[in-house]
């Protein structure tokens, strides 16, 4: 065979990552039992199993590089697939104002502490976008899970959330072509061809989706999955070639798909999607000391302390809008509470700067806290009491 010669290695190296993948399962099967996200978990395994951990492996660190870059892929185009082209057109008038108070409440206290801290600009501007991001995949799973899709409060959720995901589209790309740097006229340039090949790649995708979806809509499941999969990876990498993120680019795929090609994608690609994903939190994690983490704890509870409350202030606010009386509206804040996978793609994204380590530490510290607080406040939200002064005594009897 041709692996013989290296057998030894190969057996280990299958040993090592069945081990973790059934791990993995574990993890996400007690996560369930706790009605939480799996996240935190994840997390914390890759701190347990990384540098300075309890236990540490040998694992080909190539492989799971690789795997988690796929990971956060997967998680930006099926986010793209729960936007249809209406939604977004919706989610743009009606939730603008909204996502302007999300932004200036939640980015703020990120920045702040990043100067506080002594962080080059850059990174704490970074901070900011951790901070500020609302993890869509926990939304969308408590939503589902608590059977809150219905409810009247949820419209202005999922707003929000459409507006936090185009921003991204425009955010990690600039933030990327600074990273990178040079000089102010390359730097000038790279954000400008970044923001240009967002806006063509967003107005094909939404003037042109339906044409790609009946494209590869039709043959067999495995001939759909490996189309799609494909044309992912294929813009994913052309949009990393124009210093734009490689997962906005799988995003504006997602976005792009409608009708039947996006039924048969959220179908078949999910299974994907969970595997790769929890390899990407792993490995992010598996990179921190957890010595590390220990440092920026306290930086990191005060942050999260703070970005509870204005982002429960962000989600009063939008429901607000929609008429909604107050038990829905702080249903629609303490569902908003979780970070998750786009906070971590921002600190990944950082990794290079002088601060990239204890931005990385402080964001997984943050995510881990805001991604068990947020589900389970939402779960408990009806029996949070309401103070009299944000709301009459006759909508709290009613507990609208």
């Amino acid at each position: 065979m041709l692996i013989a010669a290296g057998s030894s290695d190969v057996a280990l190296a299958f040993v090592e990552i069945g081990a973790l993948v059934l791990g993995l399962a574990l993890l996400s099967r007690l996560a369930g039992r706790f009605g939480i996200t799996a996240i935190p978990l994840y997390l914390l395994a890759g701190l347990a199993m990384g540098e300075g951990g309890v236990v540490q492996l040998d694992v080909t660190l190539e492989f799971f590089e690789i795997a988690a870059e796929i990971g956060v892929l997967l998680l930006l185009f099926a986010l793209g697939l729960e936007y249809s082209e209406g939604e977004l057109r919706s989610g743009l008038r009606s939730g603008l104002s909204p996502g302007v108070i999300d932004m200036a409440l939640n980015a703020t206290p990120g920045v702040a502490l990043g100067l506080i801290l002594g962080w080059d600009p850059l990174a704490a501007v970074l901070l900011g976008g951790v901070t500020w991001i609302t993890s869509s995949g926990v939304v969308s799973k408590v939503l589902s899970d608590l059977g809150r899709l219905g409810f009247r409060e949820t419209p202005a959720v999922l707003n929000l959330l459409v507006i936090e995901d185009l921003a991204m589209a425009v955010y990690l790309p600039v933030v990327a072509a600074l990273i990178v740097g040079g000089t102010v006229e390359a730097t000038i340039t790279s954000v400008a061809i970044a923001l240009a090949a967002v806006t063509v790649i967003l107005l094909g995708a939404l003037r042109y989706g339906h044409r790609l979806s009946n494209l590869v809509a039709g043959g067999s499941d495995e001939t759909f999955l490996l189309t799609v999969f494909g044309v992912t990876l294929l813009v994913a990498g052309v949009a990393q070639r124009l210093e734009v993120s490689g997962a906005i680019g799988a995003f504006l795929v997602g976005l792009a798909l409608s009708g039947k090609a996006e039924r048969r994608a959220n179908q078949l690609i999910s299974p994907l999607r969970d595997l790769f994903a929890a390899m990407f939190f792993l490995f992010f994690s598996f990179q921190i000391d957890p010595a590390d983490l220990v440092a920026v704890l306290v930086p990191a509870i005060a942050l999260a302390i703070v970005t509870v409350f204005t982002k429960v202030a962000a989600g009063w606010y939008a429901a607000g809008r929609m008429g909604v009386g107050p038990k829905a509206r702080l249903r629609a804040g303490t569902v908003l509470i979780a970070r998750g996978e786009f906070s971590i793609v921002i600190a990944a994204l950082g990794s290079s700067l002088i601060d990239g380590p204890d931005l990385g530490a402080l964001a997984a510290g943050y995510v881990l806290i805001t991604a068990v607080v947020g589900p389970l406040a939402s779960k408990f939200s009806d029996r949070i009491p309401i103070p009299r002064r944000l709301a009459g005594p006759q909508r709290l009897a009613r507990g609208v």
